[in-house]
């Protein structure tokens, strides 16, 4: 049985994973957020680590205000890349396996073939800064798994999915950004995977080898794209219009290509990824369950 804490709990990957536990209850897990473990705060964390001995850490912990780091910086680094070097410093030396999450935003988007993991990053804004800070922070760590992931949506927490519902849902129209392309992940899905790749580790099926890998659903769109099929899903009337990002204003440079090969974590872990047409009408279904 191992024991799992995972950081973030809150947010939507850390509430799919929650959601993904129960069917995995060989294990024992700690779900924490800031109001239980701030990991900004180097003594807390050691001493928190050291008493609950976690076999496997999985920090889903973010800043993810991504136009807001660009005022902010510094409160970007904090959270994105020094709490990272606090969860590293107290685990070094040990038996701990830690899984990280990062971003797509490390890339600048000026690259034509989907991204690889060796892909020289090049962030754009503060936020993907932070990012890649955080990556040399786990990477340091001989027990570290980064996993790049992009445009991550879920029925829990504040998502592109849920705008685009409730703006359409109250408008005749909207404008989407037609000249950013990537992948949407349904954290559904990346849950499941991490999941995955745990238990196949604990069995002794996989070896956890240590690096960067990239995951996000199969599949490439734009943000218009990604629009037009979440309203159509939904049976909406609101027309979704194309613009271009020079006519959007954002506080924050995005990268304007952003689509990763994933075939390094499929190969290493025996993952199947879903087509991303197909997970957002899984998440769907759940949304209007809900209503």
């Amino acid at each position: 049985m191992a024991i799992i804490l995972i950081t973030g709990a809150k947010g939507q990957l850390g509430s799919e994973l929650e959601v993904v536990s129960k069917k995995f209850i060989n294990n024992t897990y700690i779900f924490t957020d800031i109001d239980t473990l701030d990991l900004t705060n180097p003594e807390l964390t050691k001493d928190f680590i050291h008493k609950t001995r976690p076999d496997w850490i999985i920090n889903c912990a973010a800043y993810n205000l991504v136009d807001k780091a660009e005022s902010e910086p510094d409160a970007a680094l904090l959270i994105n890349g020094t709490a990272v070097k606090n969860i590293t410093d107290v685990i070094e030396g040990s038996e701990c396996k830690f899984i990280h999450i990062s971003s797509d935003y490390v890339y600048d988007g000026q690259s034509n073939v989907p991204y690889g993991e060796y892909s020289l990053p090049n962030p754009l804004s503060a936020y993907g800064r932070s990012k890649l800070a955080g990556e040399k922070y786990a990477m340091l760590y001989q027990g570290s798994m980064v996993i790049r992931t992009s445009w991550l949506y879920s029925s829990f927490g504040n998502n592109f999915v849920k705008t685009i519902l409730k703006y359409a849902s109250e408008r005749e129209s909207l404008n989407v950004v037609v000249d950013q392309t990537g992948t949407p992940t349904y954290a559904a899905d990346l849950a499941e995977a991490i999941m995955g790749i745990i238990s196949g580790v604990n069995r002794n099926q996989f070896v956890l080898n240590a690096g960067i890998y990239n995951y996000s659903n199969e599949g490439i769109c734009t943000w218009y794209e990604f629009a037009t099929e979440i309203v159509k899903e939904a049976e909406l009337n609101c027309i979704v219009n194309p613009v271009l990002t020079k006519d959007y204003h954002q506080a924050a440079q995005r990268p304007p290509y952003s689509v990763m090969d994933k075939s390094k974590i499929m190969e290493n872990y025996n993952l199947s990824i879903p087509h991303w047409r197909v997970s957002l009408q899984k998440c769907m279904k759940l949304l209007i369950s809900k209503t």
